[in-house]
């Protein structure tokens, strides 16, 4: 028997509150080791942590490279795993290595099995891909089941197929079906962050609103409190709610700061769809039990007939180079998008090629859109992206537009020294591979049942179903 089967077996909703320990917002950016301790010394009965997210933008789900530092992930991997397979709990670990497709996947499972090994520990790891066939996306497509999330174009079949990774994000109902394999770490790929707290509590019987509601908040860790942190945050659920505690005691949740958080990534407050329904919360209720801890009730949960998944897929663009450069001269702050525009027609007249630059003028709307009159006029930060079909040539359109930029005429120019500041030599930089979302998507009528490969496996990696 391992961890999962003690905890159906010994536990059941309405007896003894369940305990569970939100470990981490996202594993990989340094668990606060303190806190995690007062939560393991309150004998939590489940440990869950989030791993990845969309928010790093699409390099990671069209590279299959992990955002977080490779010792950090290391790091935060052996706290958690080494507090759960000591104290006998499972652990839940969901959008594996950032985007959680198979690369990020099986990576992180070979991390997960190498720690334990050091830690002498026994394990059963049951994984959950969540890698989505490109033809079963377009058959959606041409069904019309599948609707962007937000101003995205509609995806035709080669830009579809083009997709290096696609994934779709795994619901509770999808990890309480993992849960028959008796892991003590369940692995997912891509994954809603509610899934990964609310599937043993949904398992064990109690109220899926209360359970998603739960997990809503958690999922961030003490994000949730006054101040908001990255330290551990536990939730104690009953039948009938729960309660909300930070493992820091500096950090506080009290009802306006945990009602604050149902805005957190939602268009709505009051409604948050997951794959099979929609968690309601105008009823919710939020009571300070003390000047440190929130109990929280009256959310309520409608199961959906059909049930939706979220689709997400990157494609390649090209190389990537950047070029990065100040500007303290007002006529040339004032003149930016025409000199820009001149440079980059000069350039092309003399280097050929399929390179395209994309300027972001800091100080000017590079992060916003700003009107006139509240652009910067004494100072303009300039990172311009050169991508193009090989490194190469992207860092050459880079160095030939730096050395154009910097010595372009334009009028009302005092002096011919130069046009641009550096703030390090070279002042253009190799800077990855450029990806674009292709799949930003919600599909309907998603076929659940058979779409994520569940697998368990021991310590050396042998499939035991």
């Amino acid at each position: 028997m391992h961890a999962t089967q003690r905890l159906l077996q010994n536990h059941r909703a309405g007896g003894e509150p369940l305990r569970v320990l939100a470990a981490s917002g996202q594993l990989g950016y340094g668990i606060p080791a303190e806190a995690f301790a007062r939560g393991m010394a309150r004998q939590p009965h489940v440990i869950g942590a989030d791993m990845g997210s969309i928010d790093p933008g699409p390099y990671y789900l069209g590279s299959g490279q992990m955002a977080a530092p490779p010792d950090m992930v290391r790091r935060d991997l052996r706290l958690v795993l080494e507090a759960a397979l000591g104290a006998g709990v499972p652990l839940v670990i969901g959008s594996a290595g950032t985007a959680g497709a198979r690369p990020h996947l099986e990576a992180t499972a070979a991390l997960v099995r190498e720690v334990a090994r050091e830690l002498g520990r026994p394990l059963r790891l049951t994984t959950i891909a969540s890698d989505v066939p490109a033809d079963t996306v377009l058959q959606a497509l041409r069904d019309g089941r599948l609707q962007p999330i937000g101003p995205m174009p509609p995806p035709d079949e080669a830009a579809l197929r083009g997709c290096t990774h696609i994934v779709g994000q795994c619901g509770t109902e999808t990890l309480v079906h993992a849960l028959d394999t008796d892991p003590d770490v369940l692995l997912v790929g891509r994954a809603c962050d509610t899934a990964i707290f609310a599937a043993f509590p949904q398992r064990l019987g109690y109220p899926a609103g209360l359970a998603l509601h739960m997990a809503k908040i958690i999922e961030c860790t003490s994000l949730c409190c006054r101040p908001g942190g990255r330290d551990a945050m536990l939730a104690t659920l009953d039948r009938d709610g729960f309660t909300l505690e930070s493992m820091n005691p500096d950090c506080h949740a009290t009802p306006a700061s945990v009602a604050a958080h149902a805005l957190y990534e939602q268009a709505d407050p009051f409604e948050v769809e997951e794959p099979d329904g929609t968690l309601d919360l105008r009823e919710a209720r939020y009571e300070a039990l003390d000047e440190h801890r929130t109990r929280v009730s009256g959310a309520r949960f409608t199961p959906r007939a059909r049930p939706t998944l979220k689709i997400e897929g990157a494609a390649r663009v090209g190389a990537r180079a950047l070029l990065i450069a100040g500007v303290a001269d007002p006529t040339l702050i004032a003149r930016l998008p025409e000199v820009l525009d001149a440079v980059t027609h000069k350039v092309r007249a003399l280097l050929p090629g399929g390179w395209q630059v994309l300027p972001h003028v800091y100080g000017q709307g590079a992060v916003r859109p700003l009107p006139p009159a509240l652009r910067g006029s004494h100072e303009a930060g300039l990172v311009i992206e050169f991508i193009a079909p090989d490194a190469g040539l992207a860092r050459t359109a880079a160095a030939v537009f730096k050395q154009n930029l910097l010595h372009h005429g334009y009028p009302g120019r005092l002096t011919t020294a130069g046009n641009l500041a550096f703030a390090f030599t070279p002042s253009e930089v190799d800077a990855h591979d450029s990806f674009r979302f292709v799949l930003y998507h919600v599909m309907a009528d998603a076929p659940l049942q058979n779409l994520f490969p569940v697998t368990c496996q021991d310590l050396s990696g042998t499939t035991l179903h």
